[in-house]
Protein backbone atom coordinates (compact mmCIF):
# COMPACT_ATOMS: atom_id res chain seq x y z
CA UNK A 1 0.00 0.00 0.00
CA UNK A 2 1.23 3.93 -1.09
CA UNK A 3 2.22 5.17 2.41
CA UNK A 4 0.32 8.52 0.69
CA UNK A 5 -2.49 6.22 0.96
CA UNK A 6 -1.94 5.09 4.44
CA UNK A 7 -1.74 8.87 5.59
CA UNK A 8 -5.10 9.33 3.93
CA UNK A 9 -6.69 7.26 5.14
CA UNK A 10 -5.88 8.53 8.84
CA UNK A 11 -7.19 11.91 7.44
CA UNK A 12 -10.55 10.86 5.96
CA UNK A 13 -10.55 8.67 9.37
CA UNK A 14 -10.19 12.26 11.49
CA UNK A 15 -12.87 13.90 9.57
CA UNK A 16 -11.03 15.83 7.05
CA UNK A 17 -12.98 16.54 3.24
CA UNK A 18 -11.37 15.72 -0.08
CA UNK A 19 -9.91 19.05 -0.22
CA UNK A 20 -8.67 18.86 2.92
CA UNK A 21 -6.39 16.00 2.20
CA UNK A 22 -5.72 17.02 -1.22
CA UNK A 23 -4.33 20.35 -0.05
CA UNK A 24 -1.96 18.18 2.68
CA UNK A 25 -0.78 15.48 0.62
CA UNK A 26 -0.77 16.96 -2.92
CA UNK A 27 -3.31 13.81 -3.95
CA UNK A 28 -6.00 14.37 -6.65
CA UNK A 29 -9.00 14.37 -5.75
CA UNK A 30 -10.39 11.66 -8.19
CA UNK A 31 -7.53 9.56 -7.03
CA UNK A 32 -8.80 10.18 -3.63
CA UNK A 33 -12.70 9.52 -4.70
CA UNK A 34 -11.72 6.33 -6.04
CA UNK A 35 -9.67 4.89 -2.66
CA UNK A 36 -12.80 6.46 -0.56
CA UNK A 37 -16.07 5.13 -3.34
CA UNK A 38 -16.65 1.93 -1.62
CA UNK A 39 -15.92 2.59 1.80
CA UNK A 40 -18.76 2.92 3.95
CA UNK A 41 -17.19 4.80 6.60
CA UNK A 42 -16.20 7.33 4.43
CA UNK A 43 -19.63 7.65 2.97
CA UNK A 44 -20.19 8.61 6.38
CA UNK A 45 -18.23 11.31 6.84
CA UNK A 46 -18.69 12.46 3.51
CA UNK A 47 -22.56 12.95 4.70
CA UNK A 48 -21.77 14.39 8.02
CA UNK A 49 -19.57 17.03 6.21
CA UNK A 50 -22.01 17.86 3.73
CA UNK A 51 -24.82 18.64 6.60
CA UNK A 52 -22.27 20.72 8.65
CA UNK A 53 -21.16 22.84 5.15
CA UNK A 54 -24.90 23.35 4.62
CA UNK A 55 -25.13 24.65 8.41
CA UNK A 56 -22.33 26.94 7.40
CA UNK A 57 -23.31 28.00 3.86
CA UNK A 58 -26.96 28.85 5.85
CA UNK A 59 -25.76 30.72 8.43
CA UNK A 60 -23.16 32.65 6.13
CA UNK A 61 -26.71 33.69 3.68
CA UNK A 62 -28.51 34.99 6.74
CA UNK A 63 -25.27 36.95 8.18
CA UNK A 64 -25.23 38.68 4.77
CA UNK A 65 -28.89 38.96 4.26
CA UNK A 66 -28.72 40.61 7.72
CA UNK A 67 -25.76 42.89 6.44
CA UNK A 68 -27.60 43.80 2.89
CA UNK A 69 -31.22 44.08 4.86
CA UNK A 70 -29.29 46.97 7.08
CA UNK A 71 -28.09 48.61 4.33
CA UNK A 72 -31.42 48.50 2.27
CA UNK A 73 -32.81 50.09 5.56
CA UNK A 74 -30.38 52.83 5.46
CA UNK A 75 -30.80 53.32 2.01
CA UNK A 76 -34.62 53.68 1.95
CA UNK A 77 -34.04 55.67 5.11
CA UNK A 78 -32.04 58.29 2.78
CA UNK A 79 -34.49 58.03 0.10
CA UNK A 80 -37.26 58.57 2.41
CA UNK A 81 -35.36 61.51 4.18
CA UNK A 82 -34.89 63.26 0.41
CA UNK A 83 -38.22 62.85 -1.12
CA UNK A 84 -39.45 64.72 2.06
CA UNK A 85 -37.43 67.74 1.57
CA UNK A 86 -37.49 67.57 -2.36
CA UNK A 87 -41.19 68.03 -1.99
CA UNK A 88 -41.37 71.24 -0.06
CA UNK A 89 -39.72 72.42 -3.59
CA UNK A 90 -41.86 70.59 -5.71
CA UNK A 91 -45.26 70.34 -4.35
CA UNK A 92 -45.98 73.66 -6.39
CA UNK A 93 -44.45 72.09 -10.05
CA UNK A 94 -46.95 71.68 -11.98
CA UNK A 95 -45.06 69.54 -13.88
CA UNK A 96 -44.34 67.71 -10.90
CA UNK A 97 -48.53 67.46 -9.42
CA UNK A 98 -49.06 66.20 -12.63
CA UNK A 99 -46.72 63.46 -12.98
CA UNK A 100 -47.34 62.37 -9.78
CA UNK A 101 -51.17 62.15 -10.72
CA UNK A 102 -50.34 60.07 -13.70
CA UNK A 103 -47.98 57.78 -11.67
CA UNK A 104 -50.54 57.47 -9.38
CA UNK A 105 -53.16 55.91 -11.85
CA UNK A 106 -51.10 54.23 -13.96
CA UNK A 107 -47.80 53.31 -12.23
CA UNK A 108 -47.11 49.97 -10.26
CA UNK A 109 -47.01 49.95 -6.48
CA UNK A 110 -44.72 47.55 -5.97
CA UNK A 111 -41.92 45.52 -7.13
CA UNK A 112 -38.83 47.13 -8.26
CA UNK A 113 -38.09 50.40 -9.61
CA UNK A 114 -40.64 52.41 -10.46
CA UNK A 115 -42.54 51.49 -13.77
CA UNK A 116 -45.14 53.29 -15.78
CA UNK A 117 -47.44 52.11 -18.65
CA UNK A 118 -49.87 53.63 -21.43
CA UNK A 119 -50.89 53.35 -25.24
CA UNK A 120 -51.11 57.28 -25.39
CA UNK A 121 -48.05 58.62 -26.72
CA UNK A 122 -47.92 62.06 -25.95
CA UNK A 123 -48.86 60.81 -21.98
CA UNK A 124 -45.51 58.84 -22.29
CA UNK A 125 -43.70 61.61 -23.66
CA UNK A 126 -45.06 63.84 -21.02
CA UNK A 127 -43.96 60.89 -18.18
CA UNK A 128 -40.81 60.92 -19.32
CA UNK A 129 -40.48 64.51 -19.58
CA UNK A 130 -41.23 64.79 -15.88
CA UNK A 131 -38.94 62.28 -14.90
CA UNK A 132 -36.14 64.12 -16.71
CA UNK A 133 -36.72 67.47 -15.74
CA UNK A 134 -39.02 67.13 -12.40
CA UNK A 135 -37.23 64.31 -11.03
CA UNK A 136 -33.49 64.64 -12.45
CA UNK A 137 -33.59 61.06 -13.49
CA UNK A 138 -30.63 61.05 -16.36
CA UNK A 139 -32.24 59.81 -20.11
CA UNK A 140 -29.49 56.68 -19.53
CA UNK A 141 -31.70 55.46 -16.63
CA UNK A 142 -34.44 55.33 -18.42
CA UNK A 143 -35.08 51.80 -19.85
CA UNK A 144 -38.53 51.23 -21.71
CA UNK A 145 -40.59 47.80 -23.65
CA UNK A 146 -43.08 47.62 -25.68
CA UNK A 147 -46.44 45.04 -25.39
CA UNK A 148 -47.18 44.26 -29.26
CA UNK A 149 -49.55 42.31 -31.43
CA UNK A 150 -48.70 39.93 -33.78
CA UNK A 151 -49.49 42.33 -36.71
CA UNK A 152 -47.20 45.28 -34.99
CA UNK A 153 -44.05 45.35 -36.56
CA UNK A 154 -41.58 45.19 -33.74
CA UNK A 155 -38.52 47.47 -35.75
CA UNK A 156 -40.85 50.42 -36.93
CA UNK A 157 -42.94 50.29 -33.35
CA UNK A 158 -39.71 51.00 -31.73
CA UNK A 159 -38.95 53.48 -33.78
CA UNK A 160 -42.11 55.02 -33.16
CA UNK A 161 -42.34 55.06 -29.17
CA UNK A 162 -38.54 56.04 -28.92
CA UNK A 163 -39.66 59.23 -31.46
CA UNK A 164 -42.71 60.10 -29.86
CA UNK A 165 -41.18 59.54 -26.28
CA UNK A 166 -37.54 60.72 -26.23
CA UNK A 167 -36.21 57.64 -25.08
CA UNK A 168 -33.37 56.38 -27.36
CA UNK A 169 -33.52 53.25 -29.32
CA UNK A 170 -30.99 51.22 -27.40
CA UNK A 171 -32.56 51.97 -23.92
CA UNK A 172 -35.32 49.94 -25.42
CA UNK A 173 -35.67 46.02 -24.50
CA UNK A 174 -37.28 43.10 -25.75
CA UNK A 175 -40.39 43.31 -27.16
CA UNK A 176 -43.29 41.36 -25.58
CA UNK A 177 -45.71 39.31 -27.78
CA UNK A 178 -49.56 38.86 -26.78
CA UNK A 179 -52.12 37.48 -29.04
CA UNK A 180 -55.07 39.73 -27.60
CA UNK A 181 -58.55 38.74 -27.31
CA UNK A 182 -59.68 40.89 -29.66
CA UNK A 183 -58.75 39.80 -33.61
CA UNK A 184 -59.90 43.71 -34.62
CA UNK A 185 -59.72 46.13 -32.23
CA UNK A 186 -55.71 46.22 -31.36
CA UNK A 187 -53.84 49.29 -29.96
CA UNK A 188 -51.99 50.82 -33.33
CA UNK A 189 -48.58 51.34 -31.56
CA UNK A 190 -49.43 48.64 -28.37
CA UNK A 191 -48.21 49.64 -25.12
CA UNK A 192 -45.01 51.62 -23.79
CA UNK A 193 -44.03 50.61 -20.31
CA UNK A 194 -41.21 52.43 -18.81
CA UNK A 195 -38.95 52.03 -16.24
CA UNK A 196 -36.61 53.31 -13.69
CA UNK A 197 -34.69 50.80 -11.85
CA UNK A 198 -34.06 52.22 -8.80
CA UNK A 199 -35.13 51.11 -5.34
CA UNK A 200 -34.14 54.58 -3.93
CA UNK A 201 -36.74 55.97 -6.50
CA UNK A 202 -39.10 53.92 -5.97
CA UNK A 203 -38.96 54.60 -2.44
CA UNK A 204 -39.04 58.25 -2.87
CA UNK A 205 -42.38 57.91 -5.40
CA UNK A 206 -44.14 56.03 -2.55
CA UNK A 207 -43.28 58.98 0.03
CA UNK A 208 -44.44 61.56 -2.85
CA UNK A 209 -47.62 59.25 -3.74
CA UNK A 210 -48.26 59.13 -0.27
CA UNK A 211 -47.57 63.12 0.79
CA UNK A 212 -48.70 64.70 -2.19
CA UNK A 213 -52.33 64.01 -2.63
CA UNK A 214 -52.81 64.80 1.34
CA UNK A 215 -51.20 68.47 0.47
CA UNK A 216 -53.70 69.24 -2.48
CA UNK A 217 -56.01 68.89 -0.29
CA UNK A 218 -55.12 70.74 2.21
CA UNK A 219 -56.12 74.26 2.19
CA UNK A 220 -53.15 75.97 3.60
CA UNK A 221 -51.53 74.35 0.44
CA UNK A 222 -53.72 76.99 -1.97
CA UNK A 223 -52.93 79.65 0.30
CA UNK A 224 -48.92 79.27 0.33
CA UNK A 225 -49.08 78.80 -3.07
CA UNK A 226 -49.16 83.07 -3.98
CA UNK A 227 -46.45 83.18 -1.16
CA UNK A 228 -44.38 80.70 -2.64
CA UNK A 229 -44.59 82.22 -6.05
CA UNK A 230 -43.51 85.89 -4.53
CA UNK A 231 -40.92 83.90 -2.97
CA UNK A 232 -39.61 82.65 -6.56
Amino acid sequence: MRKDNEIAISLRRQGKSYREIRDALKIPLSTLSEWFRDEAWSAEIAKRLGAEAQKISKARIMALDKVRGEHLKRVYEEARTEAALELQQLKYNPLFIAGIMLYWGEGTKGGFGARFSNSDPEMINFYVKFLRDACGIPIEKIRAHIIIYPDHEEKTTRAFWAQSSGIPWGNFTKSVLIQGRHKVRRLSWGVCMVTVSSTYFREKMHVWLKTLPRELMNREYYENIRSFKQGT
